[in-house]
């Protein structure tokens, strides 16, 4: 994870909807629990995953502990080819009091696995800290995608205006250029088009806006500021973290 990134739908999206079941985690009963130093904390991963799902229902969270950090990594583009060209994710770090049944935690699991702890959560009314780990893990090819943890050089600022825009512009551009019935190679280049698009000077496509606009990181009238390492580019908010390759 990027340490100077503050740690230490599939409709319009066409992220994996195809996340396959992998190894046990260890949640459950008696197996790895994240504990949150308040509720606010744990409502916080509830959120991301929520909005997540808007754009990738079937999709998956990675989650990492690193000391009292938990960073929450979502897929909003996959990119394409071995190097996941134009893949687009989304970061978003929380406090964290403790992990329970286990010395370190990186594990990826299905959005829909998080939300179904979540929602139980709900209907007990439980408002306790504390949040099961899904038993088990999913497999997802982004997760094989590493950000640089170091190294990372301001570009400049963006106007969280031009992502939104780009963001409600693509929305529209694919649902009236891929119709009910439109065949999935046709949908999938117009996909890779229209997010693949750079937004203002050219510093980030337009997959960055969906992400900002989808997961809620950008606020209408601010500046988002863009870093680069390597291959990566980085566009920061207080609310999250954007990483585009």
């Amino acid at each position: 994870m990027p340490t100077d990134a503050g740690v230490g739908g599939a409709g319009v999206g066409g992220a994996s909807d195809g996340a396959s079941d992998g190894a046990p985690a260890g949640g459950g009963p008696g197996g790895v629990a994240l504990e949150f130093p308040d509720v606010e904390s744990l409502q916080d991963l509830g959120t991301l995953v929520a909005r997540a799902r808007t754009l990738m229902n079937a999709g998956s969270v990675r989650l990492q502990v690193a000391g009292d950090v938990l960073a929450a990594w979502v897929c909003v583009l996959p990119g394409r080819g071995l190097v996941g060209q134009g893949v687009v994710l989304g970061l978003r770090t929380m406090p964290l009091a403790a992990l329970h049944g286990a010395t370190a935690l990186d594990v990826t699991v299905s959005l829909a696995a998080v939300s179904d702890r979540l929602a139980r959560r709900a209907r007990t009314g439980d408002l306790g800290t504390r949040l099961p780990v899904p038993p088990m893990q999913t497999t997802e090819q982004w997760t094989a995608l590493t950000p640089a943890r170091s190294g990372w050089e301001p570009v400049g600022t963006v106007p969280a205006d031009e992502l939104l825009e780009a963001a409600r512009a693509g929305i529209a551009e694919i649902s009236e250029g891929a119709p009910e019935g439109s065949g999935a190679l046709a949908v999938s280049a117009l996909r890779e088009r229209v997010w693949g698009r750079p937004v203002g000077d050219g510093t980030l496509p337009a997959g960055a806006g969906l992400a900002a606009y989808g997961l809620g990181f950008a606020r209408p009238g601010t500046q988002v500021s863009v870093f680069r390492a390597g291959p990566w580019t980085r566009a920061s908010t207080p609310a999250g973290h954007i990483l585009t390759r």
